[in-house]
C-alpha cells in the first residue's frame, strides 16, 4: 500500500462533477493498493500517518501530528500509484490492485483512520473521475509504501 501525503491549507474533490469531500488544514492523503497488500497494510499506515509529526510547533519545527493541531483528513483513491514505468512510455499498472480488493481495502483503510482518530474523513467516490483541488501547505509532501516500512 502506497500513499502520498500532503500537509494542505484546504483540499477539495469533485466526484464526476460532484463536490463530495473538502477539508481546512489537514492532510490529503492519495492511496495506492496493490494486489499483495492486506488488512495489516492498511492498519500500519493508517497508524503511521496519524502519528507523523508534519505540522509546526510555536518554534516553527515540524513536531505535531495531524491530531496535536486539530486537522482534517482527505482519502482518495489513486491506482496509478502503482505504475510501472520500466519498459516504453505507456505506464503498466499491473501491480496495482483488482477494483473489488481495492475497493474494500480502501474503505478499511478509512475505517481505520476514524477508528484511530474519532474524526470524520473526507473522500472522493472510488472508480469516479475526479478532480481535486488542494493547496499544498509548505509544501509538504511525504510517500509511505507499507511493503518497505518507510
Amino acid at each position: 500500500m502506497r500513499a502520498v501525503v500532503q500537509r494542505v491549507s484546504n483540499a477539495s474533490v469533485l466526484s464526476d462533477g460532484v463536490l463530495t469531500g473538502d477539508i481546512n488544514k489537514g492532510l490529503l492523503i492519495l492511496l495506492g493498493i496493490e494486489h499483495d497488500d492486506h488488512s495489516e497494510d492498511a492498519e500500519w499506515l493508517s497508524e503511521k500517518i496519524r502519528q507523523m509529526r508534519i505540522f509546526s510547533d510555536s518554534e516553527g519545527k515540524m513536531n505535531l501530528s495531524v491530531e496535536d493541531v486539530g486537522g482534517e483528513l482527505m482519502v482518495i483513491s489513486q491506482f496509478t500509484l502503482h505504475a510501472s514505468t520500466k519498459k516504453g512510455n505507456r505506464p503498466s499498472f499491473i501491480k496495482a490492485a483488482r477494483p473489488e480488493q481495492a475497493n474494500e481495502l480502501y474503505n478499511f483503510f478509512k475505517e481505520c483512520l476514524i477508528q484511530k482518530t474519532g474524526k470524520e474523513i473526507a473522500c472522493g467516490v472510488f472508480g469516479t473521475d475526479m478532480k481535486i483541488s488542494l493547496v499544498n501547505d509548505g509544501p509538504v509532501t511525504i510517500i509511505i509504501d507499507s511493503r518497505n516500512k518507510e
